[in-house]
């Protein structure tokens, strides 16, 4: 039984966890045994998820609506992870807004702080509220999805490109920090995937052309498990996709 679940007991966080990636690595922890906490800012679509989950696996999920730009929301909710569980196995940070895709020099001010406070503020509020408890496990592990804007920067695309690269760095500077610790991190690319935001950003490109997110699912419960290096290459799903074994560094 163990063999088919490998990530039994283990408690996992996911944000973004209503929708496209967030949803599918949610989905894919609780088949492998994972309990699931799960955050996004509606509560509508958390309980959507955990009505599939429990379908499943017979298991509910820990519904935590939350919006990442919410100053203080991490630090209440690592408070409360604390009390509970004690500990935190896996972090899956998936959360992100699009923002304006407008020139650089028109960005209204307003929406810059807006993608900020959720992509990049809201990685090193996530970070600074969960350490501890992943401290705590004896594995932990934290998966970041970052962008392919980030290395192929494109017009229009600044505040998000900006963004995740941000996030990339402060993950990065994390790990060094945490190398003589058990916790391990890795920037998971997902390439274009048939999510919400792809259709926002590119309206007339056909989404049946794209994987499903779902696909991604297998490889999150992969690197739970892996015994990874300092994140220094991104993991690409298309080249893990094509390989058929784990792309880190």
């Amino acid at each position: 039984m163990t063999s088919h679940l490998p990530l039994r007991g283990r408690i996992a966080l996911v944000t973004g966890a209503s929708r496209g990636i967030g949803r599918a690595c949610a989905l894919a922890l609780a088949a492998a045994g994972a309990h699931v906490v799960a955050v996004a800012r509606t509560q509508g679509a958390l309980e959507a998820l955990d009505d599939e989950i429990k379908a499943a696996t017979g298991q509910s999920a820990t519904l935590v609506p939350l919006d990442l730009a919410e100053p203080d929301g991490l630090d209440h909710l690592g408070l409360a992870l604390h009390q509970r569980f004690g500990r935190l196995d896996i972090l899956v940070h998936a959360a992100a807004v699009l923002g304006p895709l407008t020139p650089v020099s028109h960005i209204d001010p307003s929406a810059w702080d807006k993608v900020m406070a959720v992509n990049l503020t809201g990685t090193w509020r996530l970070i600074r509220a969960m350490e501890r408890l992943l401290r705590a496990s004896d594995a932990g592990r934290a998966i970041f999805i970052t962008s392919g804007r980030v290395e192929r920067p494109k017009a229009f695309w600044g505040p998000y490109g900006a963004s995740k690269a941000g996030m990339e760095h402060i993950v990065r500077t994390w790990a060094d920090e945490l190398e003589n610790t058990r916790i391990r991190a890795a920037i998971v690319d997902p390439g274009q995937m048939r999510t919400r935001m792809r259709a926002e950003a590119m309206p007339g490109e056909d989404p049946m052309t794209l994987p499903d997110p779902s696909e991604i699912g297998p490889l999150i419960v992969e690197l739970a498990q892996a015994e990874l290096g300092l994140p220094k290459v991104n993991v690409s799903f298309a080249a893990w996709k094509s390989a058929g074994t784990l792309a880190s560094a």
